[in-house]
């Protein structure tokens, strides 16, 4: 088995370069690989690089950052640096992934248009008929260049380029929150400072004060254009961040309620039931018993 070094949060981090022995094409910036048939991935791990997966005949189950999504015919999976992952791909499916190193995706990462919050928070997209179609000839195109012994790697970075902006496109279809941030820059603001602050700072004031604002116009801001509340926004956070912590069980529930700035570990119990309906030692049950 292979071993895996341990990130801050002691949840595994995979480099892209394990999984070269493995690629069907590649380079140093980005591999290629093909998902025929039935795949496992039983314990939760994080990538140091961005992942892209186009799905064409699928079915089972993908778990990202403790949030199940059904897999199908047709859409895109998309997996940020950071991000915590696992799945059961049932037989018959055919699939696309690239796996790009990080500082390679920095280069056509404009493309994405929207805050990578965004697609953190909706890492599946449904495609048009049209928009497959597109998309997996832009994969076929960039494993065709892998393929030459002089592949040009600006001929790739254009590709991925058309492949960031057309799933773009089809994520504002999808996701009205999506132009919600991009018509306000104060709420696209205070999202990056959420990602930015929330284990320290909970409070709607604080981020206000960032922003220059009042912690009431703020919230109305909120509640107008997403439909909750800026403290709300700011719970979601952290009770993403802790799904993640407690998924890995490598951190005590005393230990992730520290993690997450919380200075009584009954506090986060009851915050985390709060947020979820279940306590934190119910959550940990409940993934364990995740059916693969």
């Amino acid at each position: 088995m292979m071993q895996i070094p341990l990130s801050y949060d002691s949840v595994p981090i995979m480099s892209i370069q394990e999984f070269r022995k493995g690629q069907l094409e590649g380079r140093t910036e980005i591999l290629f690989n093909k998902l025929d048939g039935e795949r496992h991935i039983d314990e939760s791990h994080k990538h140091d690089f961005f992942v892209i997966i186009l799905f064409d005949r699928a079915s089972g189950a993908h778990n990202i950052d403790s949030q199940d999504y059904i897999i199908r015919d047709r859409e895109v999976h998309v997996l940020f640096p950071g991000q915590m992952h696992k799945w059961n791909i049932h037989a018959g499916t055919i699939g696309y992934q690239l796996m790009v190193e990080r500082t390679f995706f920095e280069q056509f990462a404009p493309y994405f248009r929207f805050s990578f919050t965004n697609y953190q928070n909706n890492p599946v997209i449904k495609l048009t008929d049209h928009a497959f179609s597109m998309l997996k000839h832009e994969f076929t195109a960039i494993k065709e260049e892998l393929k030459a012994p002089d592949s040009l790697i600006d001929l790739i970075h254009a590709r991925a380029a058309v492949i960031a902006a057309t799933v773009s496109k089809q994520a504002a279809n999808l996701f009205n929150e999506f132009k919600v941030y991009q018509s306000n820059p104060r709420l696209a603001r205070f999202n990056m400072l959420i990602d930015e602050f929330y284990k320290e700072q909970k409070s709607v004031s604080f981020y206000a004060e960032k922003l220059h604002i009042s912690a009431n116009y703020l919230n109305v801001l909120c509640k107008k254009d997403l439909k909750v509340s800026a403290n709300q926004l700011i719970h979601q956070r952290v009770t993403i961040e802790a799904k993640r912590l407690l998924q890995s069980g490598n951190l005590t529930i005393k230990e992730t309620a520290y993690e997450l700035g919380f200075s009584d570990h009954a506090y986060f119990s009851n915050f985390f039931k709060a947020q979820t309906g279940i306590t934190p030692t119910e959550f940990r049950k409940k993934d364990k018993s995740y059916k693969h």
